[in-house]
């Protein structure tokens, strides 16, 4: 199956202030983390960002917030963010949900796994998620695919949106993701 942005939105678990400097890579988490936001933003598609227990591990950071204005932001105390019953319609209308953010073995696989449980196609940005340690996120990558996610990169999501070349939009969307011009 492949990603289609008019049944598309993205999901960003939990990447907040007080939990990302103790993540594995997190200036890369956050770089391309918000690549991928911005994406979702330039083709339309509802974002959501989900927050652990904001007010002891603080909220969304900015740069991701100023990324997607327009976002919708949710707190949950349960680690599954539909465990929590957190989701606003603007995704769950959704067929296809896109995640990334952090914890990959904790928050991630427990809100992708219940997502697949409900009947969504779960679509698992790899490069833009993360964990404490390398090897819970390799775990949680392995579970979340044998759980029936489809794990993908960011530049698998940018072109399955894109769908074709040749566009002005195509011409636009290369030049600001892919050649340097980064959101």
């Amino acid at each position: 199956m492949l990603m289609q942005k008019q049944n598309a939105g993205l999901l960003v678990v939990d990447i907040q202030d007080k939990l990302l400097p103790a993540v594995h890579d997190a200036d890369g988490l956050l770089a391309r983390s918000r690549w991928l936001i911005a994406v979702a933003r330039d083709h339309g598609l509802p974002i959501v960002f989900s927050e652990q227990y904001p007010r002891g591990l603080g909220g969304t950071l900015a740069v991701l917030r100023e990324a997607a204005p327009q976002a919708q932001v949710v707190d949950k105390l349960h680690f599954s963010c539909v465990a929590a019953e957190c989701l606003p319609p603007a995704l769950m209308e959704r067929q296809q949900i896109i995640v990334c953010g952090m914890e990959a073995h904790v928050c991630v696989l427990q809100t992708v796994l219940q997502l697949l449980a409900i009947g969504k196609q779960v679509f698992v940005a790899a490069d833009a998620i993360s964990s404490r340690k390398p090897s819970d996120i390799e775990l949680a990558v392995g579970r979340m695919r044998a759980g029936g996610a489809v794990i993908v990169s960011r530049e698998m999501v940018l072109f399955e949106l894109l769908e074709q070349s040749g566009s002005e939009h195509f011409k636009q969307m290369s030049q600001r993701y892919l050649v340097g011009e980064q959101p």
